[in-house]
């Protein structure tokens, strides 16, 4: 395994005096799916009194920010159009960022489902596109986040599961375009959090030598970025030990207890409690956190 370069400390501030430090110790991104078809939690949070009681409960169990997404991206599932999205989503954000302490990510490849969102309060946007979404103008999604200057996680992603030679290659390759539409719609540096899109794009094998080899992607064009890391419960999970979506919780901890030592710097979860504990103590494992004796 390569030597792996810090990221560098960085804390967000947001207009409603909510804060996020980036680099410093592992955040953990709880999931809030307000969808009726998720594959893993799908109907369980799709009204507003559900998913305001899912926040609350992530966030006592040791999630630093929640990501709220209304389209499955399961495989097989139907795309919204951004109205239908906006439908779903944006009742729900007019209860959950008032309410909720800790800040929302919002995870949308539709630019005008985020624009509506930075403009109702959310702190960061999720891309699973990577601002490479060819349903719209190249820039749309990257302009929303310069205009608003949030931060934006920019998820790798393809069309198909095959690659032409080495996936990490094709890998950086990929966030090397994002970066260019990013930078000349005026995103900095600061604002982009990579994602390397597990499960996307990828069958399981390659999910599996992604992870092995995480600490090639968190460097591109010679500049270090966070990393978000998400294989909460997928498939590739269930396919590598036989275990059904309901019996992946540990396996998943696994996961992204290895990412943390490849430089992970964010993990997005559904079981918050279990792994928020196990991120803490690879925290103090790896020397993200100091241990202090009472």
């Amino acid at each position: 395994m390569n030597m792996i370069k810090p990221c560098p400390v960085h804390t967000y501030h947001f207009p409603d005096g909510k804060t996020l430090t980036v680099g410093k110790q592992t955040l953990v991104m709880g999931i809030l799916n307000v969808t009726p078809d998720s594959f893993s939690d799908g109907g369980k949070f799709d009204t507003v009194d559900a998913a305001l009681a899912h926040m609350n409960e992530m966030v006592a169990a040791g999630a630093d920010l929640i990501d709220v997404g209304a389209e499955s991206t399961r495989p097989g599932s139907a795309a919204l159009t951004d109205d239908e999205e906006q439908a779903r989503l944006l009742p729900m954000l007019e209860a959950l960022l008032p309410a909720c302490p800790v800040p929302i990510s919002v995870d949308t490849y539709h630019s005008a489902t985020a624009r509506i969102a930075a403009r109702m309060g959310a702190h960061i946007l999720n891309d699973i596109w990577g601002l490479q979404y060819d349903g719209e103008p190249e820039g749309s999604m990257a302009r929303v986040a310069a205009e608003t200057g949030l931060p934006v996680i920019v998820m790798h992603n393809q069309h198909g599961k095959a690659y032409d030679g080495d996936v990490i290659a094709a890998m950086q390759a990929f966030f090397q375009r994002s970066l260019a539409i990013a930078h000349d719609a005026g995103v900095k540096d600061a604002q982009i959090i990579l994602d390397p899109g597990i499960g996307f794009g990828k069958d399981t094998q390659t999910n599996l030598v992604v992870q092995q080899r995480l600490d090639e992607l968190l460097v591109v064009n010679g500049v270090r970025y966070p990393m978000l890391f998400a294989a909460s419960r997928k498939r590739f999970i269930g396919d590598t030990l036989g275990l059904s979506t309901d019996e992946r919780m540990e396996a998943t901890g696994a996961a992204h207890v290895v990412a943390i030592t490849r430089g992970a710097d964010m993990v997005r979860v559904h079981d918050v409690l279990p792994i928020a504990r196990m991120c803490r103590m690879t925290d103090f494992l790896v020397g993200r956190r100091t241990y202090a004796p009472a």
